[in-house]
């Protein structure tokens, strides 16, 4: 997966700057079919992530402790929750998804990638936890 990222700043004198602007190195996969990069991770806990979801990618049920905005970028996918609704997503879907269980599943025949802005929401997870 090759993501440029590229991040700006302040210099010195406050003035706007680019002080990233490279391909993402920290690629990695947590199934099989599956990659992510972290492509930032804002100083209140915020993480910036794309996310690519090959055809047949392996099943993983799992909740993150966040609320995440999600935009599919390319191709289409299917969003699992724990009770068994099924969600398909095309490119231009968003989504939002509040500390939910649920899986995402690709039963077709391109790559899906998808954005995901993950805001931390501590007092959303406790209250389903």
């Amino acid at each position: 997966m090759k993501i440029r990222r590229v991040v700006t700043d302040h210099d010195a004198k406050g003035h706007a700057i680019v002080s990233v602007d490279e391909q993402c190195t920290n690629v990695i996969s947590r199934r099989q079919g599956h990659q992510s990069c972290v492509a930032f991770t804002g100083p209140d806990g915020t993480i910036f992530r794309i996310v690519r979801y090959e055809p047949g990618v392996a099943p993983r049920n799992h909740r993150t402790e966040t609320i995440d905005y999600a935009v599919v970028m390319s191709g289409e996918i299917d969003m699992r929750l724990d009770d068994g609704v099924v969600v398909h997503l095309r490119a231009g879907d968003t989504l939002v998804q509040q500390a939910t269980l649920h899986d995402w599943i690709n039963n077709g025949s391109e790559a899906c990638v998808i954005a995901f802005v993950l805001v931390p929401a501590n007092a959303v997870f406790d209250a389903v936890g």
